[in-house]
């Protein structure tokens, strides 16, 4: 029985471990979940490199500045979900749907900016930005591996 199942008959599982940022979490998944903006942060000064080197250094500049703000925005919407979770069912929906959509309008308004002052950026930003795609694909893959040579079945 893992730390967070039910032991009292319901079907909503107990709090996370204490000073859990994540409530219901599995610690090694908070692990992860609070390693994912480092990564991404750096897989975009990683590739932001070979950016400067084939374009020129505001390309990399944009790249960079594209996964930093994707690193904000997830470390924004790690501790905005845990403030909307620990209300109650009405209020987190409703919480939780602002907050969804105030962040749409500041992602797109960061786009909308950079569509107006550098529009020939935008694909370097957005490939910035899109680094936390490949590290979530593979904290994913890892997660897998973990737990496929943890299986009971394979011993």
């Amino acid at each position: 029985m893992s730390e967070n199942a039910p032991t009292n008959g319901s079907a909503v599982p107990e709090p996370g471990p204490a000073g859990s940022a994540v409530p219901y979490a599995d610690p090694v998944e908070e692990k992860i979940i609070r390693r994912i903006p480092f990564e991404v942060a750096g897989a975009a000064a990683l590739l932001a490199i070979p950016a400067v080197l084939l374009f020129d250094p505001l390309i990399g500049a944009f790249f960079l500045a594209g996964g930093l703000i994707s690193a904000l925005s997830f470390i924004w919407l790690k501790s905005a979900l845990v403030r909307v979770l620990s209300r109650d069912k009405a209020k987190a929906v409703r919480a939780g749907i602002a907050l969804y959509a105030v962040r749409f309008l500041l992602i797109f308004g960061v786009f909308f900016l950079i569509i107006l002052l550098y529009p020939k950026k935008l694909i370097a930003f957005a490939a910035g930005f899109s680094t936390v795609i490949p590290v979530f694909l593979g904290e994913a893959t890892l997660a897998l591996a973990r737990l496929k040579s943890a299986a009971p079945w394979n011993s």
